[in-house]
């Protein structure tokens, strides 16, 4: 017995599941075309993927377009024929630059958030490229729909519902998230696809909706399948993977994370995020850290007012200084206990499913 595959559109993956987009430079091109050659559908994130260019400093938007294309060229000559997809953050200042260097790339498929990325059809038009929004309820996911069939006659190619307990940045409010009654993962995917069932059957396009956010292993895949969506997105599983781009220092720390460690950080994105409390985040418990440096990188920060640099301590965290670096991390990253291969963690994960599907 094999679990339904992902399809969106004429993509068809063996593996409904995607492996999440991390940055900065978690998730690049050897964790992505591990996860496509797996059967799943691998993403590179392209939050600040230029880093590692020689003049990232000084030409922030340009490197950022060029470590970009580097990186979907060497996913694809690792994986020739699996579905490689990319993560641009509505936020980032040069978004359409970087829409635009994916679709030249023939990228199959660019997932969006941190803002509601109502221009993206526009981007792509022409291209096999498809698009996904990421949401966080149903009245977004179809004010999206609606936004996009007016402006463009497209519906979404598929819809990423990200839950409270993700990693990251998250599409709620701090004080959404310390109530006692959290908006949850379960009933906003329910609710996401009512939302674009009428999108669906006035246009007879299928619109598969993938649940993403604190899912960990096959039971909770199995759950989210049973409801109606069309796959899961997990990010922290495969932060924990031998192909994972990440420096070693940073994987150990999910390894070594005790839940008491993770918790809710404010972004100078203006959105809360989830993160390991170790010595970056205990410095900024007693004060702001002073930004030497700025990238102009993010439209909603104000280096004048934010307390840290965001693109300096997540490059910091990915390098490996992790005691000066924020460290993103999904709610349930305590339970993992070892690194182990990106396959060994898929052969994993459908069994779990499979078995709990029955």
């Amino acid at each position: 017995m094999n679990l339904p595959p992902l399809r969106i559109g004429e993509l068809i993956s063996p593996i409904p599941i995607i492996q999440g987009g991390m940055g900065v430079g978690v998730s690049l091109s050897r964790l992505a075309s591990s996860v496509a050659n797996a059967g799943g559908i691998g993403i590179i994130s392209g939050v600040q993927i230029g880093f590692r260019e020689p003049d990232f400093e000084t030409n922030n938007d340009d490197a950022n377009v060029r470590g970009l294309k580097k990186e979907i060229r060497k996913a694809r000559e690792l994986s020739p024929t699996g579905i490689l997809g990319v993560n641009l953050l509505v936020a980032i200042n040069n978004y359409k630059d970087m829409v635009k260097a994916a679709v030249e790339e023939k990228i199959d498929i660019i997932i969006s958030g941190a803002g509601l990325p109502t221009e993206l059809p526009a981007l792509v038009k022409g291209s096999g490229t498809k698009i996904a929004p990421i949401v966080s309820s149903g009245k977004a996911a179809a004010l999206i729909a609606k936004v996009w069939q007016r402006k463009f006659d497209y519906l979404p190619d598929m819809v990423i519902v990200e839950g409270p307990e993700a990693g990251g940045h998250l599409g709620f409010s701090m004080e959404e998230l310390q109530k006692e009654e959290k908006p949850d993962l379960f009933s906003i995917v329910k609710e996401v696809i009512e939302a674009l069932k009428p999108f669906r059957e006035a246009s007879d396009k299928e619109i598969p909706v993938v649940a993403a956010g604190g899912i960990y292993d096959g039971n909770e895949i199995a759950k989210y399948l049973k409801i109606g969506a069309a796959g899961v997105q997990m990010a922290t599983r495969f932060a924990a993977t031998d192909e994972c781009d990440a420096h070693i220092k940073y994987k150990e720390a999910y390894i070594n994370a005790e839940e008491e460690d993770i918790v809710l950080v404010k972004s100078p994105v203006g959105m809360p995020g989830r993160a390991i409390r170790n010595d970056f985040i205990k410095k900024l418990e007693l004060d702001n850290i002073p930004i030497t440096k700025c990238y102009n990188c993010l439209k909603p920060c104000d280096p004048g007012k934010s307390p840290y640099c965001i693109s300096t301590a997540l490059i910091n965290a990915v390098i490996g200084d992790v005691d000066n670096g924020l460290i993103f991390v999904g709610q349930n990253a305590h339970k993992l206990k070892k690194i182990i291969p990106v396959k060994e963690l898929m052969k994993e994960l459908v069994n779990e499913t499979l078995i709990a599907l029955g």
